[in-house]
């Protein structure tokens, strides 16, 4: 079995801030940093760390040799990157004193994947391998028609929301990995329950990852549903906290372990993530997460 990471990779300009620049408003940063980063980016160093041999699938433009260096640094595989014309994506983000965040994205060559591009990625994949998406991408209703059809399993972060998850035929998504406004948007439902109950009918088949920021984590399946706190850290940066938890969550899933000791471990991983600042340089590597001794909060 093979895990494939089609998904963007980005730089990361990253803004200290007092507080989210508000409409019409100018402020002062108090510092700049860039990051490598991208939802895709950051998922397969997730999978990295946590020990799971990852192969990632995206464009970059002709700025990207870092974003390659940072792939090769942490063993991913990098023979499905495709250097082009033009810029890399990047985001603005802003980071207030209490480690809440603000980003805007520009998709640069992560939104130039072409069908012929996809195409030659996936016939390198087979029946029961898995495949992880989010929707910094373009084409990813194509993705998920050509991965399903040919037996891999989809693993779907539908962030950021937008028409083209709406254009998605979901019932071929095998784990769904979402925040609650995610489900709200999904679903059309607000309520915890209610997200869960929709999802769940709409979706029989599929393993559902609803995580609730300070509320922590529900877990559901056909025959199963269990919920799982979020742990006491210093709060620096939580950027890259939702794409750490998603990595480590499927890593451990597909290593046997338990449900519950799966979102302990995910949980645990994204707490660590949440006390450093930036986005792949926050996420922790296995050993210090199963060695983390954290308090739940109450």
């Amino acid at each position: 079995m093979k895990i494939l990471n089609m998904g963007s990779l980005n730089y990361d300009y990253v803004y200290s801030v007092n507080h989210i620049v508000k409409p019409g408003e100018t402020i002062l940063s108090k510092k700049m940093e860039i990051f490598c980063g991208g939802k895709g980016l950051n998922q397969s160093v997730a999978l990295a760390r946590a020990g799971e041999k990852v192969y990632h699938a995206g464009m970059i433009g002709m700025d990207g040799d870092f974003l390659l260096k940072t792939c090769s640094d942490n063993k991913i595989d990098i023979s499905f990157i495709k250097t082009i014309e033009g810029k890399s994506g990047h985001t603005i983000i802003q980071v207030d004193d209490d480690g809440q965040n603000c980003i805007l994205l520009y998709g640069g060559s992560n939104q130039s994947f072409t069908t012929d591009f996809i195409d030659g990625v996936l016939d390198s994949f087979d029946k029961g391998d898995w495949i992880l998406l989010q929707n910094e991408v373009n084409h990813l209703n194509y993705i998920i028609d050509l991965a399903y059809d040919k037996g891999i399993k989809i693993a779907l972060n539908p962030s950021p929301f937008n028409q083209s998850i709406k254009e998605c035929d979901l019932t071929k998504v095998s784990l769904f990995l979402l925040n609650e406004i995610e489900g709200e948007q999904i679903t059309g439902k607000s309520d915890t329950k209610e997200i869960l109950k929709v999802m769940a009918e709409q979706y029989k088949e599929a393993q559902i990852v609803l995580t609730l920021g300070s509320e922590g984590v529900i877990y559901k399946d056909k025959t199963t549903q269990c919920t799982h706190g979020v742990y006491k850290v210093n709060v620096v940066d939580t950027t890259a906290a939702g794409d750490t938890f998603t990595g480590y969550f499927i890593c451990a899933m597909l290593h046997g372990r338990p449900i519950m000791e799966v979102l302990e471990l995910s949980s645990k991983a994204s707490a660590i993530a949440v006390s450093r600042a930036g986005a792949t340089t926050s996420i922790p590597y296995w050993n210090e997460v199963e060695n983390a001794e954290l308090e739940l909060r109450n």
